[in-house]
């Protein structure tokens, strides 16, 4: 039964079970932090434990989507290849993202389940949804309620006009560097000195307290109350209390809402003999606050005597509160804090570009333009289409606008967004032809830079001819990650300097590292890497691939997968023009993958960079 509901939660609340991980995982961090300063400041570990808990309330996927924001495109183009760090820390980050697997047979419609799963499926969720509900208004209730008791007790007490009180709290707040004055209300209720409210505090003082504390305790009960002040301790107990409303079934946050406390109060004793008060007095005025109240401190007031108090006292009498944070250790806090604050935002700024290089230009300045380029549109009822690229001159005959869009920006069909549907109905003819200057320094470039120069063309075609519009978006979509299979790869490590002398050749007449397809279902590769892989996986299978194999070499090998089984796992995003098809029965790509390369595709999710089309008119045929 415990499996069922740990499986039930980790599918269908997955987005929380990281969440919890990714901020249990801070919270452990901030414990060894504290273990390493326990001598240091009680301020310091306050501090870490308040960044703790302030982790809770803001997701990691949130930082990481902030630091892809901020991506420049240009750098992205040219930062795709180092993409296994990313699903590396994206799956240790993740691990209750499910992950099924990636043959075909099992991307179909699965078959009806049955046990405890087929019925505990539809209810548990919205049963889980509601009994959080119920517990995290149950929590607001109860400090809505203590607010309201505290409140109606500050209502009722008087303002405080004048007295030794007002004098010393006015002095106390000078030299606190607390600039605001505070005001002062003296209440008939037992309840112990404390600070009411955030952003206008009030000093709840109880009337009968002051006639137990000499002259020195008073100030040194005041002096707490300041420096409850001056270090908006309300407003970090406010922050917490939301934490422990929205995360009330998970016992790690009300332990840390207790070592909040603890170390608040001891940072208050520091910055009470800090400024002065002797140690035997405040510790005095402490316990004579204690023996007078009746009431238990809230969390929704700042007082004296939270925490544990014997220690506290201790810590005072002995004077193990003034050892001052060394220059060393500020430096290693200031490194942890960035690596936790700024590191998500990092990754997400190094992982963006692992989608976004199939869709974003990457040379900087004006595109690249045909000389010449006529459009006409196909009338002739046609199926398929031929495209056709050679040595600066484009052909293509019944393409579709969405299929040159695809083709200008390396894009499936899932990742174009808000396509008018002529770009799909209206089929058109065109010829193109580059410049002579530039067809002659073609054959001297490698494969890659000419399918960029080829994609530049086309990018900068569609925005001439058919003033096309467009933004980036990035969206979480399902993807492929190309792994090594269990029993390692099974691929030839390319011979460097090897000229192929009976592979393909390219249109120079010469050889060179890339791919040979002559029939769909059939590519051998020379000299490949991984990264070029996956990019030509992503064409075959219609999702994007991310090389996470770990990789490094280059590759010779040969891949023969039946296209019949391969179109049944493609999107609607699919190459459409007529290529031959090699009808030879086979395994799937995916079974391909693993008995003859060593390779894996697995199911998951990622940044995927969409293409959302703002604008597009049809061209003025010529």
């Amino acid at each position: 039964m415990a499996h069922y509901l740990f499986m039930l939660f980790a599918v269908s609340f997955s987005p929380l079970a990281n969440h919890l991980w990714q901020s249990t995982a801070c919270l452990a961090m901030a414990g060894l932090l504290t273990l390493l300063m326990r001598r240091e400041q009680a301020r310091v570990r306050y501090g870490i434990w308040l960044a703790a808990s302030i982790k809770f309330l803001v997701p990691m996927s949130l930082l990481i989507m902030l630091g892809a924001r901020l991506a420049p495109p240009r750098v992205q183009a040219h930062a795709a290849r180092a993409d296994t760090l990313y699903f590396d820390i994206r799956q240790a980050s993740q691990p209750f993202t499910p992950v099924p697997k990636a043959r075909v047979s099992e991307q179909r419609r699965p078959a009806q389940p049955n046990g405890l799963w087929w019925w505990t499926a539809p209810i548990l969720p919205p049963a889980m949804v509601v009994i959080w509900m119920g517990g995290f208004l149950f929590v607001l209730a109860r400090w809505g309620e203590r607010w309201w008791r505290v409140s109606k007790d500050v209502r009722a007490a008087r303002p405080l006009q004048e007295g030794r009180e007002l004098e010393v709290l006015h002095r106390i707040s000078r030299l606190a560097g607390v600039a605001n004055p505070i005001e002062i209300r003296v209440s008939q209720a037992s309840l112990e000195p404390g600070i009411f409210g955030i952003f206008r505090p009030v000093l709840v003082w109880p009337e009968e307290i002051s006639g137990r504390l000499d002259d020195a305790e008073l100030e040194s009960i005041l002096a707490h109350e300041i420096c409850h002040v001056r270090r908006r301790d309300n407003l970090a107990a406010a922050l917490h209390m939301l934490v422990e409303a929205a995360f009330w079934f998970y016992p790690p946050v009300w332990w840390l809402g207790a070592r909040m406390i603890n170390e608040r109060e001891r940072a208050c004793d520091e910055a009470v003999v800090g400024l002065g008060s002797e140690p035997r007095v405040y510790a005095e005025g402490i316990l004579k606050a204690c023996e007078f109240c009746v009431e238990s401190p809230w969390a929704c007031v700042s007082g004296v005597t939270g925490a544990d108090l014997k220690d506290r006292i201790v810590d005072i009498m002995t004077k193990r509160l003034t050892r001052d944070l060394s220059l060393g250790r500020k430096v290693f806090l200031t490194l942890a804090c960035a690596a936790v604050a700024f590191g998500p935002m990092l990754y997400g700024l190094l992982s963006a570009p692992i989608i976004r290089a199939q869709s974003a230009p990457g040379a900087s300045g004006p595109l690249p333009s045909f000389e010449v380029a006529s459009i006409k549109l196909d009338r002739s009822g046609a199926l398929g289409s031929h495209v056709h690229y050679r040595l600066g001159r484009y052909s293509a005959t019944g393409v579709a606008v969405e299929k040159l869009i695809q083709d200008a920006y390396g894009l499936q069909g899932f990742q174009v967004s808000g396509a008018p549907g002529w770009l799909h109905s209206e089929k058109y003819d065109i010829e193109a032809k580059d410049y002579d200057s530039v067809v002659e320094n073609l054959p001297k470039l490698p494969p890659e830079e000419r399918r960029e120069h080829y994609e530049l063309l086309l990018q900068s075609l569609l925005a001439d001819r058919f003033n096309l519009k467009v933004r980036h978006e990035t969206r979480e979509l399902p993807l492929y990650a190309l792994v090594v299979a269990k029993n390692g790869p099974r691929m030839k490590v390319a011979t460097p300097g090897d000229t192929y002398p009976n592979g393909y050749k390219g249109p120079d007449g010469k050889s060179h590292p890339g791919f040979d397809s002559e029939a769909r279902g059939e590519v051998t590769a020379q000299a490949v890497r991984m990264g070029q892989f996956a990019r030509y996986l992503t064409d075959q299978v219609g999702r994007t691939v991310v090389n996470q194999t770990g990789l490094k070499d280059n590759f010779d090998f040969t891949l023969r997968w039946s296209p019949e089984e391969n179109r049944a796992a493609m999107s609607e995003g699919a190459r459409s023009e007529a290529v031959p098809i090699n009808d030879s029965f086979g395994p799937s790509i995916f079974t391909a993958l693993q008995e003859q390369l060593g390779l894996k595709l697995e199911s998951t999710k990622g940044p995927v960079e969409v293409l959302v089309i703002e604008h597009i008119e049809r061209p003025t045929e010529n």
